[in-house]
């Protein structure tokens, strides 16, 4: 039995781990354990290098007694030519103990007062949207996410959030290429 720990109880982030691997032979079988660890980083991180660190920070802190650990962390980078200067992209860093393997989402421009309020006035994507009133749920971010809102929920949170790590389990299925 392989156990993997992702570091976050957001059931968003666990779920897209646990359906992941079910398409994952090398992995099965498997048991997921959610670990609460901290990111290490701003609540919004605005840039992709601070993504990154807090979805490896997130892997690193939660690598206790098991053979893989999953951090997940969304964050802001800067996009040239967009409408904001920015889009939100999803990370994934597989710690296995000795190395990081890192995956990345498809990227979307969030709408200009939500970047305005993250910018201005320090709020994360979660509480611009339901400050602006594009969601009733104050933790759209463990559900469809702003993503899901913006594409009518043809894209949620969880299938960019499975897109993350299916990037970073290709390193694991084709070691010999990494």
């Amino acid at each position: 039995m392989n156990i993997i720990n992702v570091g976050s109880t957001n059931p968003v982030k666990v779920m897209s781990v646990r359906e992941t691997l079910e398409d994952y032979y090398f992995i099965k079988p498997f048991k997921i354990f959610p670990v609460e660890v901290i990111s290490r980083i701003s609540e919004q991180p605005i840039s992709l290098e601070e993504t990154i660190t807090g979805a490896k920070n997130r892997s690193k802190d939660a690598f206790v007694y098991c053979k893989y650990s999953f951090g997940i962390e969304s964050g802001l980078m800067s996009v040239p030519q967009t409408k904001t200067g920015c889009m939100d992209v999803c990370v994934c860093a597989i710690y296995d103990g000795n190395t990081y393997h890192l995956g990345i989402s498809s990227a979307f421009e969030p709408p200009r007062e939500v970047v305005r309020l993250v910018f201005e006035k320090g709020m994360d994507l979660n509480d611009a949207t339901h400050h602006l009133g594009l969601s009733a749920n104050e933790k759209v971010g463990s559900a469809e996410g702003l993503i899901g809102i913006l594409t009518k929920n043809r894209v949620t949170r969880k299938d960019y959030t499975q897109q993350a790590i299916r990037m970073a389990l290709m390193h694991l299925e084709n070691p010999s290429l990494y």
